[in-house]
């Protein structure tokens, strides 16, 4: 008969050995943190008997929990963790694993903090990796390859897109011998990118090899042992279709991406994995997302300098600037203008993404009260011109998007006026 709490125990400690952290999935960020930290004391011990794979899981483990929190102490213990590992090398191969190891917590502190600088560090980590094994040179290839996709994005070249997907095609088609996560995360990348180019340039080859890798990661990752794959997969489809959506104006099609966002946000509760359920309330459009939320959102990303902590902001006090016009309170505005003012004065600076998030909130505030006050808004253009070119220099494609977005609705205004 199956003993459900030892055979568990027991699955469990197998998973723990395995290359394959699938497995984290399973559990919350506080005990992959408490894992972390687990490997980390035992790596340290006189008595490891192998320091360098207890160094390298512990590595791996941090990055996964500041994935999931944005922490950058997390970051700054796996990069600890990476170099304590490179001081019990034996082999080309060890050697070359600590590099690609480097080049990921580079990727990810990109992902989380921005500054395009960090990819570069990145690419010079895995350009120095030198492994022997064919497995070892799939790892590399598979993080040069996303690290040229998210360059390739960020500079929105048609050509340099097209090229990044060819290299993701290739080194997805070589990790076939790594552990499944990696090829979770190339699909991830390449459907992302395919989206993104298939919109803007209307390429329905794209489109439709971004809907194959989502369809496929949807349906092998189950609900009940990769929840975080699964539901990064139906935002990232409900992003798509939701673009989609627009470009048609389809209702059917925006209903149904709206419904794809909520199985998504039904995967995990908000503290088993928060910057992933912060990510899919935000990717939502305006009028979904409730302020409650937007202001949990918010609190979830405190970290200085989070990409997504700057969206939160940004978004929250674009709903509150909303709030305020449909009640037609215009001291209300005027007072949210001088708290926002206050926080550009503190982030300039030294947070750069909050300053720009907070010079977009001040447009969303001034568009408000002209409309209640039929006025000309003032300054608008400058602010989101300045929002626009810090998120540029920074990485953030998104806050770029966000800027945008209101500059259309900002001529609208002045039209209207």
């Amino acid at each position: 008969m199956f003993e459900f709490g030892r055979d568990l125990r027991k699955l469990f400690e197998k998973a723990r050995e395995s290359d394959d952290l699938g497995w984290l999935e399973l559990i919350g960020a506080d005990l992959v943190a408490a894992e972390a930290q687990a490997l980390t004391i035992d790596g340290g011990r006189v008595s490891c008997a192998r320091p360098f794979d207890a160094w390298m899981r512990a590595s791996a483990l941090w990055r996964e929990h500041a994935r999931r929190t944005g922490r950058r102490a997390s970051l700054d213990q796996a990069a600890a963790a990476a170099s304590d590992a490179a001081r019990h090398t034996a082999t080309a191969d060890q050697t070359a694993a600590v590099a690609i190891e480097s080049g990921e917590i580079h990727l990810l502190r990109f992902d989380l903090f921005g500054g395009p600088e960090k990819l570069t560090a990145a690419l010079g980590d895995v350009q120095s990796s030198t492994g022997e094994r064919p497995v070892t040179r799939s790892a590399a290839a598979a993080l040069h390859a996303r690290l040229t996709a998210r360059r390739a994005r960020l500079s929105g070249e048609p050509a340099a897109m097209l090229d990044a997907a060819a290299l993701l095609d290739a080194a997805l088609h070589g990790a076939k011998a790594l552990p499944p996560t990696i090829g979770d995360d190339l699909r991830l990348d390449r459907a992302a990118l395919g989206l993104e180019a298939g919109v803007k340039r209307r390429d329905g080859r794209l489109l439709d090899q971004a809907g194959r890798d989502l369809r496929t990661l949807v349906e092998s990752a189950s609900p009940d042992y990769r929840p975080l794959t699964r539901a990064r997969a139906l935002a990232l489809a409900g992003a798509g279709l939701m673009a989609l959506a627009r470009l048609a104006r389809n209702e059917a099609a925006t209903a149904q991406g709206q419904a794809l966002f909520a199985a998504a946000a039904d995967q995990f509760t908000p503290d088993h994995s928060p910057l992933d359920w912060v990510s899919v309330q935000l990717v939502q459009a305006d009028r979904e997302t409730p302020l409650a939320r937007l202001i949990e959102a918010e609190a979830l990303t405190r970290e200085p300098g989070l990409v997504l902590g700057a969206l939160a902001r940004e978004r929250r006090l674009g709903a509150e600037a909303a709030l305020a016009e449909a009640m037609g309170d215009v001291e209300g505005l005027t007072g949210l203008e001088a708290i926002v003012r206050r926080g550009l004065a503190e982030s300039a600076g030294a947070q750069p993404l909050e300053w720009a998030a907070d010079q977009i909130g001040m447009a969303h505030l001034a568009l408000a009260k002209a409309r209640l006050t039929a006025t000309e808004p003032r300054a608008v253009g400058l602010m989101l011109a300045e929002a626009m070119e810090t998120a540029r220099e920074w990485g953030a494609p998104a806050l770029v998007q966000r800027a945008a977005l209101l500059q259309v609705r900002a001529a609208t205004v002045r039209d209207e006026g």
